[in-house]
């Protein structure tokens, strides 16, 4: 027996903020808005929740007490038309915390941890999005068939508005910028 599947109108349309702003958080779990339509995103993995999870933890710990790094929110890149991203990882000032939305302003560093599927948005499209919206570091996290991850990093030029690359790290993240971390990747 098979059933047809029909999307609800509301992922046929283009979403306003205003729109947004009345959904509950049961409609708005698992997707992010682009150009105010709808984009779904698939459950991720134990792997990669707990690669956002590590890294989310050790952020949190080493960027002090101005600073919060949590997973899996919306930071608001647009309100025209409406564009909400998703990062595995944000860091972001802890003095709003209650703000919301998260605006790019609030953000220091946005992290994507790339899954089968995701590898164009994550490679080119976020990171082009998140320059533009002038969040001042972007990292992204590659899983590599052996396991070990692979971290790029990158930070933004402010004069051309785009990322420039950083240091690729293969298991162990060890930077000075934004802030001093060191975090193992590779022991999940």
């Amino acid at each position: 027996m098979t059933t047809d599947w029909i999307a609800p109108a509301w992922m046929h349309q283009q979403v306003t903020a205003e729109q947004y702003a009345e959904w509950t958080e049961e409609q708005c779990a698992g997707i992010e808005i682009v150009d105010g339509m709808v984009v779904v995103s698939p459950s991720a993995s134990k792997r990669h929740n707990r690669l956002a999870r590590v890294l989310a933890n050790a952020l949190d710990a080493a960027a002090g007490p101005g600073w919060n790094a949590d997973t899996d929110f919306d930071v608001r890149l647009h309100d025209v038309p409406l564009t909400n991203r998703r990062p595995d990882v944000t860091v972001y000032r802890a003095d709003t915390i209650d703000v919301d939305p998260t605006r790019p302003e609030h953000v220091l560093l946005v992290v994507e941890v790339v899954s089968p599927g995701s590898e164009t948005t994550d490679r080119i499209v976020k990171a082009e999005q998140y320059a533009r919206a002038g969040i001042a570091f972007y990292w992204r996290v590659e899983q590599t068939p052996t396991g070990l991850p692979l971290t790029y990093t990158y930070v933004l030029d402010p004069r051309s508005g785009r990322y420039r690359d950083g240091e690729v790290f293969a298991g162990v993240v060890k930077v000075t910028a934004p802030f001093e971390v060191e975090v193992d990747l590779g022991r999940l």
